[in-house]
């Protein structure tokens, strides 16, 4: 029997699977332990990477995206340890991690899980190390903000415990998915994950059988690690708000009863319409607002016009002025200038073509002839003036410049040794970041601490890099703890990688420097594109239909298809092979541009992935013209 079994569910992060099996290899080391690494069909060479580096991992790849909870059960049911460890892929143990847990559930027979300090990737501690029972009155305190308003409560802040000291050992109810290092005789008394919670969730149902089992649930703060992404990456996407709230209410159905469980069921309810609202309320804000302030730069220009143009049909055509913006905000943002990095140019471009349109629609049509074309011409140009300024304004204010389109320069520091830095300087090029402009190599500890926050005042330095070849994860860690500074982003260049990974918030997803391969599937402009194509499309379709829908198979669902890609639901050409949860569904996909059907997965793979990497609007129609026949499949 092995001591330990770590068991690491990956899809997509291979950058990050590669940190944490570093740390993983330097702390097993005193006990006998296996690692497996399940991966949920990842397109971004996770698999190839784990073989070519970690020859030692048991490594299992399925064909399609399982879950977390399915994913783990595959390695758990073939786990040869005295204890389990579930740990995420964006994570980094200290050396000692290991085996301080072993030693501490080795001399605590009734402890059957523990879950250890997490730090996220700036050096501050993650509330959700400790967390309590989501009863109903916990769930409404969080919900309605009393856990927030009062953290250090212990009434109203009992989701993350907030009375409990985050340097003590504590017995708790809930671990974090991220780190849950269990006694394999419980989980074979108490059963594996359930299955039925698909990515949420499933963390707290393990947590709470492993109690009412008969064991303790422990917090314990004497090792830490670091979790770059915290609880999730996208608490404000609609998407997540939903998964995460239903697995709530497949734990209330499953553990609640009677009233308990109707008045939980009622608060999941409610908390999902607010915190979707809320969500898509805030998006709104954040995509409108802009647009926002350059319909006020427009008008203070038709203002401006009037008084050095006058112009005696004004109020008498003044309703027209919303088609005129329209037109010039129309253009603007077809032209990219709301798409980020922002580009003065992308805004003149934009607002030039819409005036060009103005005035080439006022000689076909008469809706712009009463108004004074110098009148017209005076209100772009103050309005571009007033665009201009508040971009620049808002700009230096967020980067401390004003060189438009630049953020914030980088002021980089690497600590470790020459040759380490070298490597990360090399790396820096090769993305397009800019060099380390310090270098600090190790010696000791309390002179090094010193050094580096010398070397971070005098040189204005706003991240920092450390080598992981050269030094300890504990040393990083506390380094990060010490240093603690929101001016400073904090990254870690991994032994022999290459990438440079961190994150300074868990909220925010973890960024690296790699080499830039452009994908135009990602690109604003792009997408912007394809999903006006899809609407036209579909609006032809559908004014064609009568002559076309004799062709097609499964005539009722081709009228849905059309529909849903009209209103942005679907899309008529997409991923499927290489499809994220966060995907619209597909109709057709790029295998479909070729007659055979014999294609393995891993050629389709390939095929969207060049697809997504070259996409123009133009590859869409082909697929489409060759493949009428099939516009009546399901999404």
């Amino acid at each position: 029997m092995k001591d330990l079994s770590v068991i690491i569910v990956n899809y997509n992060v291979s950058y990050f699977l590669e940190q944490c099996l570093l740390s993983v290899r330097k702390a097993v080391r005193g006990l006998q332990v296996e690692v497996f690494v399940v991966d949920n069909n990842s397109v971004d060479g996770s698999v190839e990477m784990v073989r070519r580096r970690f020859p030692e991992v048991i490594l299992m790849a399925n064909k399609d995206n399982l879950g977390f909870s399915k994913a783990n059960n595959q390695a758990i049911r073939q786990a040869q340890g005295k204890y389990v460890l579930l740990l995420n892929p964006d994570t980094v143990v200290e050396e000692d991690t290991f085996l301080a847990c072993f030693q501490y559930m080795e001399a605590n027979p009734k402890a059957g899980a523990l879950g250890v300090k997490m730090m996220d990737g700036a050096g501050k501690f993650l509330p959700e190390s400790k967390r309590g029972l989501p009863t109903p009155w916990v769930a409404f305190s969080k919900v309605f903000g009393l856990a927030a308003l009062f953290p250090k409560s212990g009434v109203f802040n009992r989701y993350h415990l907030g009375h409990l000291s985050c340097d003590e050992v504590h017995k708790i109810d809930i671990l974090a998915g991220a780190f849950m290092f269990m006694r394999a005789e419980a989980l074979e008394k108490v059963g594996l994950l359930d299955e039925d919670f698909f990515m949420y969730g499933e963390d707290i149902d393990l947590s709470y059988r492993i109690k009412e089992g008969g064991y303790d649930v422990i917090y314990f703060p004497h090792t830490r690690i670091i979790h770059y992404k915290g609880e999730s990456t996208r608490k404000t996407s609609v998407n997540y708000v939903f998964m995460f709230y239903r697995a709530m209410m497949v734990f209330a159905e499953k553990h609640f009863s009677g009233r308990q469980a109707r008045l939980y069921s009622f608060l999941i309810r409610l908390a999902i319409y607010l915190r979707a609202g809320v969500a898509l309320l805030s998006r709104a804000v954040q995509r409108v607002f802009p647009i926002f302030l350059d319909g006020l730069c427009l008008a203070l220009g038709v203002l401006v016009g009037e008084k050095v143009v006058p112009d005696p049909f004004s109020l008498e055509v003044s309703p027209m002025w919303a088609a005129y913006f329209g037109v010039w905000l129309g253009a603007a943002y077809f032209s990219g200038a709301y798409d980020r990095p922002t580009r003065l140019y992308w805004l003149v471009r934009g607002m030039l073509w819409g005036s060009i349109l103005l005035m080439a629609f006022s000689s076909v049509v008469s809706i712009v002839g009463k108004t004074n074309k110098k009148h017209l011409l005076v209100a772009v140009l103050v309005g571009l003036v007033g665009m201009t300024l508040w971009r620049l304004i808002w700009h230096y204010i967020k980067y401390g410049h004003w060189r438009f389109g630049e953020q914030k320069a980088k002021r980089i520091a690497v600590v470790g040794s020459s040759k380490e830095v070298k490597r990360a300087s090399s790396l820096l090029r090769q993305a397009g970041a800019q060099e380390p402009v310090a270098h600090l190599e190790p010696q000791h500890t309390g002179a090094d601490l010193r050094q580096i926050k010398e070397v971070i005042e005098i040189y204005k330095i706003n991240e920092l890099i450390f080598c992981g070849k050269d030094l300890p994860v504990s040393q990083i860690i506390e380094w990060m703890v010490q240093i603690h500074n929101s001016a400073v982003e904090f990254k870690i260049l991994p032994e022999n990688s290459t990438y440079i990974i961190g994150s300074s918030s868990k909220n925010a997803p973890g960024d690296y420097y790699a080499l830039h391969i452009e994908v135009n599937l990602l690109n604003p402009y792009h997408r912007r594109n394809k999903a006006v194509l899809n609407s036209l499309v579909s609006a032809l379709l559908l004014a064609v239909s009568p002559f076309l829908i004799w062709r097609i198979k499964g005539k009722k669902q081709f009228l849905k298809n059309c529909l849903g890609n009209l209103i942005g639901l679907y899309q008529w050409v997409g991923l499927k092979a290489t499809a994220t949860p966060d995907s619209k569904p597909a109709i057709l996909s790029p295998v479909d541009k070729v007659t055979s059907n014999r294609i393995s997965p891993a050629v389709a793979r390939q095929m969207e992935v060049v697809y997504a990497k070259d996409y123009t609007p133009y590859a869409d129609l082909v697929i489409l013209a060759r493949n009428i026949s099939k516009l009546g499949r399901p999404a």
